[in-house]
């Protein structure tokens, strides 16, 4: 059996987001493997590692520094990789990331057993693109699992998911798409030796001809939704510290609860 995972680059959580003319500013940022992605690789490698999976393909969609995220995938664990890489892509949403990834699937002929995606990206936070893949390929699909058992010869899986209160359990049959979440596992950290072997992994590029998509298909001409600007929230107001003595601190406190927030 054969797992796809897939992984986007995504803004460094440490980077100080800027913006310039409504937009984000993308000339100072680093990138890096999308986290939720990672918890998706490595459980996909220690599938492979108990026998139940033969291959674990990362494959991604964007610029070139997207490649940097894959490579990052296969140093975790993953054979090789697939990296969409298009200028007319620029712009495009969930619906044509999701079409673009089909496509993607299709020409490289992968016959996969399961598609396993991170949860969320860390930087659009839709959590749209794992359901539009599972819908445009008609599987069945579960998300933010904290545990899952698949069994390659009985052709299903079982996933376990936090809901409000416990746990829900789902059963499916293979193929399938699963996301992934914190809790699922503990992503290794990739030893050097593995990073330099990642650097001779194969990466198969396809341009959106190569897909057979045209530009009018992709970018913000195919999509359906468009993000019109970009705002950092308010300052926040500087709060306020009550000094004195223990009862003139209580007696200040509850003046201010009442008479300026109006919570007593």
């Amino acid at each position: 059996m054969k797992v796809v995972v897939f992984c986007k680059s995504v803004p460094d959580t440490e980077t100080r987001v800027k913006l310039k003319d409504n937009r984000l500013d993308k000339s100072e940022i680093k990138y890096i493997l999308n986290p939720y992605d990672e918890y998706a690789v490595e459980e996909a490698v220690r599938m492979k590692e108990a026998g139940k999976v033969d291959e674990v393909i990362a494959i991604s969609m964007g610029p070139e520094r997207a490649r940097e995220a894959l490579r990052s995938a296969l140093a975790i664990g993953a054979d090789r990789g697939i990296l969409v890489k298009d200028d007319a892509l620029d712009g495009s949403d969930t619906y044509v990331t999701a079409k673009v990834l089909v496509k993607a699937l299709e020409k490289d002929g992968v016959d996969y057993g399961m598609l396993l995606f991170g949860q969320q990206a860390i930087d659009g936070d839709t959590w749209h693109v794992p359901g539009q893949v599972a819908e445009m390929l008609g599987l069945p699909q579960t998300g933010s699992i904290i545990k899952l058992e698949v069994d390659p010869d009985a052709g299903k899986a079982v996933a376990n998911r936090l809901v409000e209160g416990g746990e829900e359990i789902h059963e499916m049959s293979l193929p399938c798409v699963v996301t992934c979440r914190k809790g699922l596992n503990e992503p290794r950290y990739p030893s050097l030796p593995n990073i330099m072997k990642a650097k001779r992994k194969p990466i198969q590029d396809y341009s959106i001809a190569d897909l057979g998509l045209s530009p009018e298909e992709v970018g913000k001409a195919g999509s359906l939704t468009e993000v019109l600007s970009y705002s950092l929230p308010p300052k926040k107001e500087a709060g306020k510290k009550v000094e004195g003595e223990p009862e003139e601190v209580v007696q200040a406190l509850v003046k201010f609860l009442k008479d300026e927030i109006k919570v007593i």
